[in-house]
């Protein structure tokens, strides 16, 4: 199987592709929280890799493909946005209120938690861009002068929490309304969490893909703001 993706350009893309398919599936039947497709799709990825003695950029020859949609799919996200614009209009002093409090949540955390831990400030920088879209988080880390690789991971970790607990915490706390649950999602778990979003209704995914951008935005601004306190 080595050779197989040492020769062939679209092993990486296959295995990744039937992986998330494999997650979709194991979803579907469940219908549990617990099994989103993305995790499903990382865990199988890396038994496949481990078992076969696949290394990384071996694997990546071909998965790289794949990331060349990241930037693609984060725009097509624009279309909810556009077809709530009205809500958007009718509530944005509120909206860009609750964005602007959901970053700097964020950032805050990041840097008490880096303080409680002891971390460096490049593991520290590494972890500030964990909210949002990954193409915007790398260059946050890079520009920072964190680790990029652990940043993605980060990235992902926090989307696929927030998929998972998002409509739940959304629960817990009695939160009711479709742009605070859209904005909650988009501001702390990106476009995975908008996923979810758009699941649980037009408006949530909405104001959650208006919550990527505008944090995306304001995370590079503050970011390096942030990167002075360690």
């Amino acid at each position: 199987m080595k050779d197989l993706f040492q020769t062939s350009m679209f092993a990486g893309v296959t295995l990744s592709l039937l992986a998330y398919l494999a997650g979709l599936l194991l979803k579907k039947k469940f219908k549990l929280g617990i099994f989103n497709p993305l995790l499903i799709s990382i865990i199988l990825t890396i038994i496949v890799l481990v078992c076969a003695h696949i290394d990384y950029d071996t694997y990546n020859k071909g998965a790289v493909y794949l990331s060349w949609f990241l930037t693609p799919a984060t725009v097509c996200l624009a279309i909810p946005l556009y077809e709530q614009w009205q809500l958007l209009k009718r509530n944005v002093k509120a909206v860009m209120l609750g964005i602007t409090a959901g970053v700097l949540t964020s950032l805050t955390t990041v840097f008490v938690l880096s303080k409680l831990m002891g971390l460096t400030h490049q593991e520290y920088v590494t972890m500030l861009p964990k909210s949002i879209t990954t193409a915007i988080g790398m260059g946050v880390s890079e520009e920072l002068g964190g680790y990029v690789t652990i940043t993605v991971a980060v990235i992902v970790v926090t989307g696929v929490i927030g998929n998972i607990l998002g409509e739940f915490i959304c629960k817990l706390f009695r939160i009711t309304e479709p742009i605070s649950k859209g904005l909650a999602l988009g501001s702390s778990s990106h476009a995975i969490g908008t996923a979810k979003a758009i699941e649980m209704g037009e408006v949530e995914g909405a104001m959650s893909s208006l919550a990527i951008a505008v944090t995306g935005i304001l995370t590079v601004v503050l970011a390096s703001v942030y990167a002075n306190f360690m």
